[in-house]
């Protein structure tokens, strides 16, 4: 009995298929987070060409976040009803224009139009790339799937400044900018050449089931916005002040303590991939595995506010605590997944991932004033004491189940 449904489940040929359906979902990814991040290192060069403060271009990084997490939870309204693929193609098409088109800016004004623009096509990637990857990828694969997704996002942020300074070094700003937003138009034609092999996720149809805004507004969901903002905010007390922490408290050179931040940031990164692997492996209790690794992330990042250790040991320690924490992501996502009824992944993803800019946002302040008022000792274990909450919200959302919609369900195109 066992023979037939595993050939059913994983027919020739799917393998590959969801080989293709990542590198399609997964350089469009990669794109979303580059653009995100490869704006900043221009901000020098910006002050002086368009005469105009450090405070001000801030301002263009804050309204495409903003943009992107306001408008992600409508698109995944629209990603549900009318279909991925088609919001995928437009908005990295958008995102590739308006990058390019940065490049010929003629002033400030201009720029903060741009982002804005920019956002929007950002604010599509994550509620069209989850509505996809359910409806293409085997679910003895999906694991793996959301972990790459999650390690091609990262892999953006990580290459943006890279390409941005080596490009500044053979080429003027508005060169550099074009070129890289130009980077956009093969994807979007490799999306449209490869769109067969990107299927929409199953639609219900409307006979019953929660409606979009009291799913959205239910206990679950808010718990797992919780859940994903207060993560956010952890990660971002992390790379914000640890460096600074680690110099407060036990007088570490600021090269050495970028040193413990690439290894808390390399864990982070590499335990995406790791996630996948054990959440494919495991197939069941998911918050357990969650909770482990949270809790040992916490005890590696109290250990580093609260223990004098040499240079190497801490960078060991970080490096430990953020594999251990990038590991559980991707067991968080798929408990997501898993709690969005069918047909309604996108707003779900749309929603609950808007808490992590969300999050990114609001941490950064509270512990610089804590560092300000003479409390460095106090930033880690507070950032421990954000994740333990992140941990409330999980079990809260993991015994409130959504009742999917009482109505059946059409299957994916």
């Amino acid at each position: 009995m066992s023979a037939p449904a595993e050939v059913s489940d994983d027919p020739p040929g799917a393998a590959l298929r969801d080989v293709r359906v990542l590198g399609l979902i997964g350089t469009g990814h990669f794109l979303s987070h580059f653009y995100m991040l490869c704006l900043a290192p221009l901000f020098p060069v910006w002050r002086d060409e368009f005469g105009v403060s450090y405070g001000a271009l801030g301002l263009v990084i804050a309204l495409m976040s903003a943009t992107t997490g306001l408008l992600q939870t409508p698109v995944g309204f629209w990603v549900d009803r009318y279909g991925a693929r088609r919001f995928l193609v437009g908005g990295t098409l958008l995102m590739a224009l308006s990058i390019s088109a940065m490049a010929f800016a003629p002033g400030y004004w201009a720029l903060l139009v741009l982002a804005i623009v920019s956002g929007i096509g950002n604010s599509v990637i994550h509620p069209a790339d989850y509505a996809i990857l359910t409806g293409s990828v085997r679910s003895s694969f999906m694991g793996r799937a959301f972990s790459v997704h999650t390690f091609t996002g990262n892999l953006g942020f990580m290459m943006a400044p890279i390409v941005i300074g080596l490009l500044s070094s053979v080429m003027d700003w508005r060169g550099s900018l074009l070129l890289v937003g130009m980077l956009g138009l093969p994807v979007v034609a490799g999306i449209l050449w490869q769109s067969n092999v990107l299927k929409e996720q199953a639609r219900p149809r409307k006979e019953g089931g929660m409606g979009g805004r009291e799913l959205l507004l239910s206990r679950t969901m808010l718990s797992f916005f919780g859940f994903f903002m207060l993560s956010a905010m952890a990660g971002s007390g992390v790379q914000s002040f640890i460096v600074t922490v680690m110099a407060e408290l036990w007088g570490m050179p600021v090269a050495l303590g970028g040193l413990v931040l690439t290894g808390y940031m390399v864990g982070a990164t590499g335990g995406t991939l790791v996630g996948g692997w054990i959440a494919d492996t495991t197939k069941r209790n998911l918050i357990g595995i969650v909770t482990l690794l949270t809790l040992g992330s916490m005890a590696m990042l109290l250990a580093l506010g609260l223990v004098a250790m040499p240079g190497w040991l801490a960078m060991g320690v970080a490096l430990v605590g953020g594999l251990a924490l990038g590991t559980s992501r991707t067991p968080r996502d798929l408990m997501l997944k898993d709690a969005s009824p069918p047909g309604e992944v996108g707003k779900v993803f749309g929603f609950v991932s808007a808490g992590l800019p969300l999050g990114g946002a609001i941490m950064p302040v509270p512990l610089g004033l804590l560092i300000d008022a003479g409390y460095p000792v106090l930033v880690l274990p507070v950032v421990a004491g954000v994740l333990g909450l992140s941990l409330l919200c999980a079990g809260n959302a993991q015994g409130a189940r959504v009742p999917a919609p009482a109505a059946k369900v059409q299957p994916a195109e």
